[in-house]
């Protein structure tokens, strides 16, 4: 039955324990995020964009799951089109190179960029920010060091707003979630705005076009005066033959302006009086 001999068994060996679950590894999993995108799990390559909420993605990729939104992740469903989005404008790590990995190497431990003020790498270590106004990315570091509010890379102003922590935890994602609501509503305040500017230039183009042809009328206005009384004098003459052959007294025959050929067609004429047989509207094919 077991237990004899003198052996005596543990706790462990007796009693079954929950297994802990196993514990990832927070270095590969931060290395993970910076080199891959979060879409395909791809390595990031240049064009690179970012979210608000500081995601990295590749382009291309973004673009078909844009296209085709299957393959687009509940985390990135915020996404609707690349206005949201922020192509980044990264400094390369000239200390970087690729090269491949082999079975039992951990790999290249360089990060392809780092930053252009204090040349931190950007493999997840150090706290990494990017500008929404112009898509330049810094470490924080450098942000906090020198506190102003142009870009230290391309020398464009800024406000905290456009401030994007990449690849930030629980409580920076609330943070970047309020920016990017922000940045929306400013940006349908602009869209109203030029709406507005649009709207008084063509008001204003409009009434200069009133006022220019207001100015030009007196100049015009002498010679149209003789076509409108040559044109009233054709309308009363107009008048006038109408008038005359509503009049009784009026003949077809008589009329010097009407043609032969318009007056045959009455029985006025010559050729209708000398014709022996029916007229046309008694005419009966049974009898003539």
């Amino acid at each position: 039955m077991g237990c004899d001999g003198g052996t005596i068994p543990r706790r462990d060996e007796l009693v079954k324990v929950k297994k802990k679950p196993e514990a990832k590894d927070k270095d590969s999993e931060l290395s993970f995020q910076w080199k891959h995108c979060c879409i395909t799990q791809q390595a990031l390559k240049a064009p690179i964009v970012t979210c608000g909420l500081g995601r990295l993605y590749n382009k291309e990729s973004l673009i078909e799951a844009l296209i085709n939104r299957d393959i687009l992740p509940v985390s990135a469903h915020h996404i609707k089109n690349l206005k949201d989005v922020k192509t980044l404008n990264l400094t390369p790590n000239p200390a970087y190179t690729v090269t491949e990995k082999k079975e039992g190497e951990l790999g290249n431990q360089t990060a392809p960029y780092i930053c252009p003020v204090i040349g931190l790498e950007m493999s997840g270590k150090f706290r990494f920010v990017a500008l929404w106004s112009c898509g330049c990315v810094f470490s924080e570091r450098a942000l906090k060091e020198i506190n102003t509010n142009v870009c230290h890379k391309c020398q464009k102003e800024f406000v905290e707003d456009d401030v994007v922590i990449l690849n930030g935890n629980d409580d920076d994602l609330k943070i970047m979630k309020i920016r990017m609501e922000k940045r929306k509503l400013e940006m349908k305040k602009n869209k109203v705005k030029k709406v507005k500017v649009k709207m008084e230039d063509i008001e204003s183009s409009e009434t200069i076009g009133k006022s220019e042809t207001l100015s030009a009328q007196p100049s015009t206005s002498t010679s149209l005066k003789l076509p409108q009384k040559r044109s009233g004098a054709v309308i009363n003459a107009a008048v006038d033959v109408r008038l005359k052959k509503i009049k009784s007294e009026y003949s077809v025959a008589k009329d010097p302006a009407a043609s032969d050929v318009y007056k045959s067609l009455f029985t006025s004429h010559k050729s209708e009086k000398e014709q022996n047989r029916a007229h046309w509207v008694t005419y009966n094919p049974f009898y003539n």
